[in-house]
């Protein structure tokens, strides 16, 4: 019965959410209240709520402090030459911008951390896609997919769990890994250029002096397939000179003001008055350390970003009106963070006292015949897409992959085979209700979730097709 319910609830949460009936935040709090009464526990809602939050409280407070420190830095210009140089690749050609997009996101990704990724990378994007009036999902869905395939590194988490699960060396099951993970993100560069190929034929291209040299068209426009757009109106020219249906006119989610900035195209203000050039190489050197500390493990991940956020504020702006200023600038996208984080604590605290992921694990572990046992990892591989999307990493890692490698054992599957196929779902998870980092993605690119899932889930469940293909053809399981 648990199992039915912890499904049904799982199932119920994402319809209402695909089809905008509920918010996600109100979907993450109310319907796991109401599965927990209906499997006659609601009198512990409370205990389940509360060790929720309370192991979910250090991910918050890691967002909060991470958003504003790296806020900060993208505030003092310390990424400027990283966008620039993505900018200038990208001019005004939308398949250069979706590939762009997605190269973006893989080099920032290297530190780890998914919101700092999706922070970076909206931050620069962003008003290149609404400029264009190109489709904000398509910038949301190849940034998770990318950040997905590169959370595989060793420092960025689910390495790190299976080699503690199976009590295993994590370079031992990193390091034979890299030719299908980077299968994985070739995969995602050539998904990032057919989409971009998608929103040129949709849209033309302009070469960005002819963009910046265009007065907008002062109207408002109707809202389409693109989400939020930019605020005026490009005519596209195509390649072969002609214009295409709909060519004089992109959807638009709002009414926008009669000019823009023409320095809000190339996607940082170049002359923002929150500039440190003089703090450059400071503020380069406190952020390496900061990776650094991360990776080595010197300190808890939150504590590095909370010491980091302070001396990056009281460095770069000494005054107190302008600390007050930048951490106003980055409160709202603080808010929507933690309360996403909280509200999912409810979903996860249920999810988890209430024994429905554990019936859930158990039956899905049961229902896999005796005689896949000697494709173990390839089963591992496969059932990771889902489990992964449906439950958090810890709960696959740590509860789900011991019993995956017991049964291959059984049939000679090593645990390092199974290990590295529990890597292959990584795409898909990025993109799971159960991530933070996704709410930061989303709520920067102004994306309703619902969107951003129906939109980047196939395209993510075949990136780690790809990845678990590639294993397999390389024999690295």
């Amino acid at each position: 019965m648990l199992t039915i319910l912890g499904f049904a609830m799982i199932a119920t949460f994402l319809v209402l959410i695909m089809t905008k009936k509920m918010s996600p935040i109100a979907a993450l709090v109310l319907i796991p209240a109401l599965f927990c009464v209906a499997v006659g526990q609601g009198a512990q809602l409370g205990d389940y709520v509360i060790e929720g939050v309370g192991n979910l409280a250090p991910t918050a407070a890691m967002l909060m402090f991470a958003i504003v420190y790296f806020g900060v830095m993208i505030d003092v210009g310390l990424f400027d030459p990283i966008v620039r140089g993505i900018l200038k690749f990208c001019r005004a050609d939308p398949m250069r911008i979706v590939v762009g997009t997605a190269v973006l996101a893989a080099i920032v990704s290297l530190d780890g951390d998914g919101s700092t990724t999706f922070m970076i990378t909206v931050s620069a994007m962003y008003p290149l896609y609404k400029r264009l009036k190109m489709s904000l999902v398509v910038m949301t869905g190849v940034a998770a997919t990318a950040n997905g395939v590169m959370n595989t590194l060793p420092w960025g988490g689910p390495t790190a769990r299976a080699a503690t699960a199976l009590k295993l060396d994590a370079s031992e099951i990193f390091v034979p890994m890299i030719p299908a993970l980077a299968m994985g993100l070739l995969a995602v560069f050539v998904l990032a250029y057919v989409l971009g190929l998608r929103e040129r034929k949709r849209l033309g291209t302009l070469t960005l002096d002819e963009a910046l040299a265009r007065e907008p068209e002062p109207e408002t426009v109707a809202a389409g397939a693109g989400g939020t757009g930019g605020e005026d109106r490009l005519r596209k020219r195509t390649s072969g000179g002609g214009t295409g249906a709909g060519a004089d006119a992109a959807p638009d989610a709002a009414a926008g003001p009669a000019a823009e900035e023409d320095d809000e195209f190339q996607g940082l203000d170049p002359d923002r008055p929150t500039l440190r050039p003089k703090l450059y190489w400071f503020n380069a050197g406190l952020t390496a350390a900061l990776l650094t500390a991360m990776i080595m493990e010197l300190m808890p991940i939150p504590v590095l970003f909370l010491l980091g956020a302070a001396l990056a504020l009281t460095v770069n702006f000494p005054h107190m009106p302008d600390q007050r200023a930048r951490i106003a600038a980055h409160a709202d996208n603080v808010l929507n963070v933690s309360g996403m984080v909280f509200a999912a604590a409810v979903f996860t605290g249920v999810l988890t006292g209430t024994g429905m992921v554990e019936h859930m694990a158990d039956w899905v572990v049961g229902t896999v015949p005796d005689a896949m046992g000697p494709h173990m990892a390839i089963v591992t591989g496969l059932l990771s897409l889902p489990l992964t999307y449906f439950m958090s990493n810890d709960g696959f890692y740590f509860g789900v992959l011991p019993v995956l490698a017991e049964a291959g054992a059984a049939h000679g599957v090593s645990p390092l085979e199974i290990a590295r196929a529990s890597l292959a779902g990584q795409a898909l998870h990025m993109s799971s209700p159960l991530v933070p980092a996704v709410y930061v993605l989303v709520g920067m690119a102004k994306v309703e979730f619902g969107d951003h899932t129906r939109f980047t889930v196939k395209w993510a469940v075949l990136t780690s097709l790809v990845v678990l293909a590639a294993g397999v053809l390389f024999g690295i399981m």
